[in-house]
C-alpha cells in the first residue's frame, strides 16, 4: 500500500481563495477591511520568516497588516502596553504575538492579555474554555487546519477511532477536543503512556504532535489508517516530521508530508480567524 498524500499547501490555497472572496464581499457590504497585527519580539530568524509570510498572505487576501517589532530585551510591561494599545485599536481585529518569546518574557501572560475577541491564535483561556464546552469561539489555528484538511479529503471523523499523540496546549489538547466534537472516539496519549504503540495501532486517524523526529514507525500504525503529522523538526537532513513518512506511507491509506502538510494550513486558518473576528465586530 502506498498512502495518498494529503496536500496541505493545495488545500491552504483553497482556504485563502475562499477567505479573499469573503473579505471582498464583507468590505463591499460596508464592513471594515479586517486587520491583523503581528508582534515579533527579538530577532529569531525562523520567527522573522514565519511572521513575514503571515504578513504577505494577510495583504494578499485583502486584509490590512499591522506589524510591530520589539527588541529581545523588552520588559514584560512594555509588551503588555503594546498589546493593550492593539486591543484598543478599532482597525485591528486580530492580534498575534509570535512565540516562543525571548527569555524573561511570559508567553502565557501575553496570550491572556490579548482581548478574547481578537485572539486569532485561539490561545486565550476564554477561547480555550469555549472550545472545551463546545461553544462558538476562535479556535487554535493548527488544530483547526487539521480538521479542515480531513474535511477536504472527506476523511470522516464521526465514529472513527482517533488517537492523538502529544498533549500540548497548542495542538494536542485542542485537536482532541475538536475531533471529539465531530463525534470521533478520541484517545490522547503522551510520553508517560504505557505501551503507547498499542494505542496508535488501533487508530483509524492518527494525529501526531510530539516533537520527536520520525517517532512514529510503520509498526505503530494500523494498516489503512490516516496519519496526520503535525511535527516540524530541524535535523541535519532538513525538516522532518514526527512520523517516519516513507515507511509509514507503505502502511497508511493517507498521510501528510513534512513540509507541505499541516504547516501551510496554520496560516490559512489564521486568516480565516481574522475574518471571523472582523465579522463579529
Amino acid at each position: 500500500m502506498t498512502a495518498k498524500i494529503l496536500d496541505g499547501a493545495a488545500v491552504a490555497a483553497l482556504v485563502r481563495e475562499r477567505v479573499a472572496a469573503d473579505v471582498a464581499r464583507f468590505v463591499a457590504a460596508g464592513g471594515p477591511a479586517p486587520g491583523l497585527a503581528t508582534v515579533l519580539v527579538g530577532a529569531d530568524p525562523a520567527s522573522q520568516v514565519y511572521v513575514r509570510r503571515k504578513n504577505e498572505q494577510t495583504v494578499a487576501v485583502g486584509m490590512r497588516s499591522f506589524h510591530r517589532e520589539l527588541p529581545a530585551e523588552t520588559p514584560q510591561v512594555e509588551l503588555d502596553a503594546l498589546i493593550d494599545e492593539l486591543n484598543a485599536d478599532p482597525a485591528v481585529h486580530g492580534i498575534l504575538v509570535q512565540s516562543p518569546l525571548p527569555d524573561g518574557l511570559d508567553d502565557e501572560r501575553a496570550f491572556a492579555r490579548i482581548s478574547p475577541a481578537k485572539d486569532v491564535d485561539g490561545f486565550h483561556p476564554y477561547n480555550v474554555g469555549q472550545l472545551a464546552l463546545g461553544r462558538p469561539g476562535l479556535r487554535s489555528c493548527t488544530p483547526a487546519g487539521v480538521i479542515e484538511l480531513l474535511d477536504h479529503y472527506e476523511i470522516p471523523l464521526e465514529g472513527a477511532d482517533c488517537v492523538v499523540v502529544g498533549r500540548s496546549n497548542i495542538v494536542g489538547k485542542p485537536v482532541a477536543l475538536l475531533a471529539l466534537q465531530r463525534h470521533a472516539t478520541v484517545t490522547l496519549v503522551h510520553s508517560r503512556t504505557r505501551d503507547l504503540a498499542a494505542h496508535t495501532r488501533r487508530a483509524d486517524i492518527l494525529i501526531v504532535a510530539i516533537g520527536r523526529p520520525a517517532f512514529i514507525t510503520a509498526e505503530m500504525v494500523k494498516p489503512g489508517a490516516c496519519v496526520i503529522d503535525v511535527g516540524i523538526n530541524r535535523t541535519e537532513n532538513g525538516l522532518v516530521g514526527d512520523v517516519d513518512t516513507d515507511a509509514v506511507a507503505e502502511v497508511a491509506s493517507s498521510i501528510t508530508p513534512v513540509p507541505g502538510g499541516v504547516g501551510p494550513m496554520t496560516i490559512a486558518m489564521l486568516l480565516a480567524n481574522t475574518l471571523s473576528a472582523a465579522q463579529a465586530g
